[in-house]
């Protein structure tokens, strides 16, 4: 008899494989993997359909940061689709409004940004993509306009977000509706206008001056300059070390640093010798998390307009001497190293890996639940609420400035071992992704559990999701054992347990590639609607 060790087998793949949290889109992506298509055409086929089917955790209202494999030049490329800040958005407009931050829902923080996604997919797509524009979009196009089952999970997100949702007419009128079906024919215009004109049908035209109309007529900062200013922007991304694997991750503005200075830290303390799932697996990981995000939030900013030590950040030498800060015996106090920020935001990952080894890591964002719960008029397009992460203290490196890209959360990470391409991880969650990132590549390298069982493994959070909770609130799944929960309270954590499966967890997704067979194995978090698809 197979042993069972997981609640789903990974998916094994000879030649494509896409993973994404809901199984139409990964199977929206391996269509065009079949159909010929780069892995980036399929990473773009799956983003634009979770603009469609899950509305509630993206959009082309939002932004998204890539990570590409080029499996012929053996390099890794990155793509910065993060959104910029209008003409108008300065402290003093915020100061004249009488507000001392930037509100989390509403008109304001879904102008103040423009959408990055959209220039992010035509930019990847010029570099890689193999097929039309508008086959890669054709199934958003479709859902979009036929409609789309509503899973149990946006029925309920629709429900947490209704009182929102009722305050914009047009979000009404296309979420709150009744019925198994949902249809956004005002999306599928706007899609259909990106498939005919590329970054112009979404930035330029008709499309463009509905939304500038709408933000004009709700006092918001969109004008038609600030959209046709935006432009992703290729970019180097930042990679280290740990034991002998090559991890990758996303530059700033987004906080990938984390993941490789919470790495660096735990090293020298050989997980892999202690017990999977024990109290110092954990405590290990969230004081290296504390001391990491106490970094993160003292210098990360837009590197176009703050000076981000980032290569200090990520070396050895930086973690050794913070390592000293480190107790193994007691939880360090939230005073002693403060960090801040929320675990509250929603998100989509998409991996895709096509039949040459190309590879891309897709992470795309409207930060909260159903973005800043706005639709701009007669698009169809929710906006995010991105903007929410700026700073109004003027001593900020992450400051609101015109131009300028917030502080990102959104983070997407490729692993190399032995100089061959191995893994593409990533997941939702806001302040949760590099603990995820964390969490999933210790399950791997330390303890030799496959992608799916990384996935799967009981999870933890350490931070807070409301103003209500304790900044040092420790979250974990009641699948950890219990002696480990009650050894963590003994070492002064505060444990808020829940159940045993939380999709306030997170959904993670990932992809490996076995380095004798060159199978692609996929896994899909079971916390989402997802699956990893392949052919």
């Amino acid at each position: 008899m197979t042993e069972i060790l997981t609640g789903r087998p990974a998916t094994l793949a000879p030649n494509g494989l896409v993973t994404s949290p809901h199984s139409l889109a990964s199977a929206a992506g391996v269509d065009l993997l079949r159909a010929g298509g780069s892995a980036v055409d399929a990473a773009l086929a799956a983003s634009a359909a979770l603009s469609v089917l899950y509305p509630h955790m993206t959009s082309i209202g939002g932004d998204a940061f890539w990570l590409i494999y080029d499996a012929k030049t053996g390099q890794v490329r990155y793509i910065d689709g993060g959104g910029r800040a209008g003409s108008g958005g300065t402290l003093d407009a915020f100061a004249r409004r009488g507000l001392s931050e930037v509100p989390y829902r509403g008109v304001l923080p879904a102008t103040l940004t423009v959408p990055g996604a959209v220039a992010s997919w035509t930019e990847a797509h010029a570099a890689y993509g193999r097929l039309p524009l508008a086959r890669c979009l054709e199934s958003a196009i479709g859902y979009a306009s036929d409609g789309f089952p509503v899973t149990a999970r946006l029925a309920q997100w629709r429900e947490v977000a209704r009182l929102e949702l009722e305050k914009s007419p047009e979000a009404a009128a296309i979420f709150l509706k009744d019925g198994r079906l949902l249809r956004n024919p005002d999306l599928a215009r706007t899609l259909q206008a990106i498939a005919g004109d590329g970054w112009y049908g979404f930035y330029a035209g008709d499309v463009a001056k509905e939304m500038v109309r709408w933000s004009e007529a709700n006092d918001g900062f969109f004008t038609q300059a600030d959209l046709a200013a935006q432009r992703a922007r290729w970019g180097e991304p930042i990679k280290g070390s740990y034991r002998g694997v090559t991890i990758y991750e996303t530059p700033p503005p987004t906080q990938g640093f984390a993941v490789l200075e919470m790495l660096n830290l735990l090293e020298p303390f050989e997980l892999h010798a202690r017990p999977f799932l024990g109290p110092d697996h954990v405590h290990l990981m969230v004081q290296a998390k504390q001391l990491a995000y106490h970094d993160r939030d003292r210098h990360i900013g837009d590197p176009r307009f703050a000076d981000v030590p980032t290569e200090r950040l990520i070396s050895k030498a930086y973690a050794a001497e913070r390592r000293a800060l480190i107790d193994p015996a007691r939880a360090l106090p939230w005073d002693k190293i403060p960090s801040y920020g929320s675990l509250s935001g929603d998100t989509v990952y998409i991996a895709a890996v096509d039949r040459e080894g190309n590879a891309v890591s897709l992470i795309h964002s409207l930060y909260g639940v159903f973005g800043a719960a706005v639709v701009a008029g007669r698009t169809g397009v929710v906006l995010q609420n991105r903007s929410a992460y700026f700073s109004l203290d003027p001593d900020s490196p992450n400051r609101v400035e015109p131009g300028k890209t917030p502080l990102h959360t959104l983070i997407a990470s490729l692993a190399f071992r032995d100089d061959k391409f191995w893994a593409a991880v990533g997941c939702m969650g806001a302040d949760g992704q590099p603990q995820i990132h964390l969490q999933t590549y210790v399950a791997m390298i330390d303890h030799g559990l496959d992608i799916q069982q990384a996935l799967e493994a009981p999870r933890f959070l350490s931070g807070r999701f409301g103003l209500l909770e304790a900044r040092d609130t420790l979250h974990m799944e009641a699948r950890f054992p219990a002696g480990t929960i009650e050894e963590l309270e003994r070492r002064g954590h505060l444990v808020n347990r829940w159940g045993a499966w939380s999709e306030t967890a997170g959904h993670a997704h990932g992809i490996t590639v076995d380095p004798a067979s060159g199978l692609r194995i996929g896994g899909a978090d079971p916390r989402s609607d997802g699956a990893a698809i392949g052919y």
